[in-house]
């Protein structure tokens, strides 16, 4: 029970401390509070601190994350386990429960002050480039799963999690990991692959892209004089910051944010069992986005404060507990080659195919960077890759993309993921 306790403060103290140390320390707010999360995560799960489940308890699970106590003893009892899989066990119902709780929870909060009207008048030019991307992305992942679907186990689950990686980031990826069951082991390598290769992606972007794309594609030309920019920048450059959270004013702001969550996780809960079990975590997840989409446009629910920064807590708590449970030993089992490949096919060959529809339809470089940017890295990189360009500019344009991929990307792509099963 002490452990069970200590583990649950850890999972949700912890991410505190990694927001604090992002505020104060310019390298740390670099590398970003997901990829700190990730890191440690991985650290504790692999060092021996949490016990790990035997191999016979592994092939009694049969892919599930845990099992009920009482199945437990009588397996113990029998001798084919032993009392060492009894915490293991415990332990991973534990984080099982929490990744279950935390990312529907977490997608109403990061949905709330996002006012989809507003970015969508003030930045139509930008929905011609987000078709574009779309597109690109579908192709490669059609192209990746007919590829690799015979040699990566449930291909159809990881086509899935790239449209979410691509559409918005960690939290779309997180979302749609869960309504699809993926395992933790898959989801982590899946991840990594994604933050090493879009590393790289995002250096070229913030270095020599504008260059090159200028070669061949339409320079920027002002088209958004009637914005106010300033406002803008500033309400960009707000969405990592975590400060002011916890003040009277802004505590109790967000606890009935919080609470409309609950409210909403419920009642998509009770939708669910309308269908059949093996469509209900589908059917919360959507759920939950779509309530979410319609309580934004609810003003006095629209201008809480922190409410997306709320929501990132929790993707950090995701991020930190999804991560202790990867088991570097076995995770490397997968058929990782294969995997990886995929993965970079629908970095490159997803910006490869956008860059080339850009030039056949005059979509100018920079919006066609800050599009890239806005699904891939999502709206907290915009103004990073804005400013790199020394166009400030096309801040709402990138807002906008990434706005309407976290609100849309998890329907693409859990609709892909099953359209995909069939083949």
């Amino acid at each position: 029970m002490l452990i069970t306790i200590g583990l649950v403060l850890f999972y949700f103290a912890f991410p505190v401390l990694i927001i604090y140390l992002t505020h104060i320390s310019k390298t740390i707010n670099k590398i970003g509070a997901v990829v700190m999360a990730y890191a440690i995560g991985l650290l504790i799960g692999n060092i021996g601190i949490l016990p790990r489940p035997s191999a016979a308890l592994r092939e009694l699970l049969l892919g599930k994350a845990s099992m009920p106590v009482d199945q437990i003893q009588q397996y113990i009892n029998q001798g084919l386990i032993t009392e060492n899989d009894l915490m293991a066990n415990q332990i991973a119902s534990l984080q099982d429960i929490i990744m279950t709780i935390v990312i529907p929870l977490a997608i109403p909060l990061l949905l709330f002050s996002l006012d989809i009207k507003r970015w969508l008048k003030l930045a139509k030019g930008a929905l011609f480039s987000l078709l574009l991307a779309m597109v690109s992305l579908l192709i490669v992942i059609f192209i990746g799963y007919f590829l690799f679907k015979s040699d990566i186990a449930e291909s159809w689950k990881i086509s899935g999690m790239l449209v979410g990686i691509y559409s918005g980031g960690t939290p779309n990826l997180a979302a749609i990991s869960t309504a699809l069951d993926v395992s933790p082991n898959t989801f982590i390598l899946t991840h990594t692959y994604d933050m090493v290769l879009g590393a790289i992606c995002l250096v070229f972007l913030l270095t020599i892209a504008q260059r090159v794309f200028n070669w061949f594609l339409p320079h920027f030309h002002e088209s958004h004089s009637n914005i106010n920019l300033k406002e803008m920048v500033v309400e960009s450059e707000g969405m990592d910051n975590f400060l002011g959270m916890l003040t009277k004013k802004g505590f109790i702001q967000l606890l009935k944010a919080f609470g409309l969550s609950v409210l909403i996780f419920a009642i998509s809960g009770g939708l669910s069992l309308l269908v059949p079990a093996s469509a209900q975590m589908v059917t919360v997840i959507l759920s939950i986005t779509t309530l979410g989409l319609v309580f934004s446009t609810i003003k006095f629910i629209n201008r809480i404060e922190k409410t997306f920064q709320l929501g990132m807590y929790l993707i950090i708590v995701f991020s930190l507990v999804v991560s202790s449970m990867g088991d570097l030993r076995s995770m490397f089992q997968i058929d990782f080659l294969h995997l990886f490949l995929f993965v970079a096919l629908a970095v490159f060959g997803s910006m490869i195919i956008h860059v080339f529809l850009s030039w056949i339809f005059k979509v100018d470089t920079d919006t066609t960077i800050i599009t890239i940017t806005a699904l891939t890295y999502s709206p907290p990189f915009v103004p990073v890759v804005a400013g790199a360009l020394k166009n400030k500019e096309v801040i709402i344009s990138g807002l906008t993309v990434g706005i309407l991929g976290y609100a849309f990307g998890n329907y693409i792509g859990v609709v892909i993921a099953y359209f995909l099963k069939g083949f």
